[in-house]
């Protein structure tokens, strides 16, 4: 099979940034599907991984990236039970395996779900990994309650990207709560209000826009941009027994102290740790892209691709990646097979 990785941590520029190459086509055994590809979709974690997984050391064997994946099933291991030949399906995969920048890829059906009928190859690319992270930070940390929580307020820092673009719409449409959203070029205000975000608001004088609105502290935080960079403003906006929520990281410890007099919750969020630990709730997974797919075919939440590129191709990766490095995309980009 057609596979696409790299040997070295390169810029994106450099010539062999990306390299194609054949790899042996693989079997799948135990809880596995193979599935043979034909869209992807590229997340900022694509390539903070391209530029750290090889940056002093040259790999003996390519290493294939990407955690965003649609196609069908075409055989299945001894285990299964959730997928037969033929299914199509979509998922976000399994950080510590081989990703899905190949032409089929092993995935554990665990943690795949049912392909939304009614979206396009490309519309449904692009949401497995955002629509996992958004949906597990609103209910399975924060554990929002729709009634109980309803009218309360959200504020999603970097509203136009992936994860923030299916955040607003979770926490509009099934969580009815005042979304208030980050964001401060012209385009990127209309897709979040477009979206259903009630506010949307400048980052870079953030504490002063959230006065302005009458929300100068919110319920809960949603950081899917630059924890570090945010911590102290967010302890300081966010309300007394409030909740915050992150998935970037931080380089250096945070002070948690500033939580205390508010017994304020602080969450991390990342995708991967229900495959990589092997979960006993590993099958969440599954039911959230089923439960998402249903939302998507009944017109409950719309996909959030922008850009689709045509052909499983070295430079259509490197685009990708630069668009996503660039920081400036809106929504997500998809490549198709």
């Amino acid at each position: 099979m057609k596979a696409i990785g790299f040997k070295q941590s390169l810029p994106i520029t450099e010539k062999n940034s990306f390299i194609a190459f054949e790899a042996e086509k693989p079997s799948p055994t135990g809880y596995d599907l193979l599935v043979k590809i034909w869209a992807i979709s590229v997340n900022p974690v694509d390539y903070k991984i391209r530029q750290n997984a090889a940056k002093d050391t040259v790999l003996d064997t390519p290493k294939i990236i990407g955690w965003d994946a649609v196609g069908i099933v075409e055989a299945v291991g001894d285990k299964t039970s959730k997928f037969k030949e033929g299914d199509q399906v979509y998922y976000a995969g399994d950080i510590t395996r081989s990703g899905s920048n190949a032409e089929y890829q092993l995935i554990d059906e665990r943690i795949v779900g049912h392909k939304p009928i009614n979206l396009s190859v490309p519309e449904v690319a692009a949401m497995p990994l955002t629509s996992l992270t958004a949906y597990e930070a609103l209910f399975d940390r924060i554990r929002i309650d729709p009634e109980k929580d309803s009218g309360k307020s959200v504020l999603i820092i970097a509203g136009a990207g992936g994860v923030g673009s299916i955040a607003i719409q979770l926490a509009k449409k099934l969580c009815n709560l005042t979304v208030i959203a980050t964001a401060s070029r012209e385009d990127s205000i209309t897709w979040c209000k477009d979206l259903g975000a009630d506010f949307v608001v400048n980052h870079h004088n953030l504490k002063e826009e959230l006065e302005k609105i009458g929300h100068s502290q919110v319920h809960y935080i949603l950081d899917f941009v630059d924890l570090e960079g945010y911590w102290e403003l967010s302890t300081d906006i966010i309300k007394p027994q409030g909740h915050i929520v992150s998935i970037t990281g931080s380089s250096k410890p945070l002070n948690l102290n500033l939580l205390k007099n508010k017994s304020v919750t602080f969450s991390w969020e990342f995708m991967y740790t229900r495959s990589m630990f092997n979960t006993e709730d590993i099958e969440r997974q599954h039911e959230i892209l089923n439960h998402m797919a249903h939302l998507l075919d009944e017109g409950t939440l719309k996909t959030t691709l922008t850009t689709t590129l045509y052909g499983f191709t070295v430079e259509n990766l490197k685009t990708a990646h630069e668009m996503q490095e660039s920081g400036k995309s809106i929504g997500k980009t998809v490549i198709l097979y």
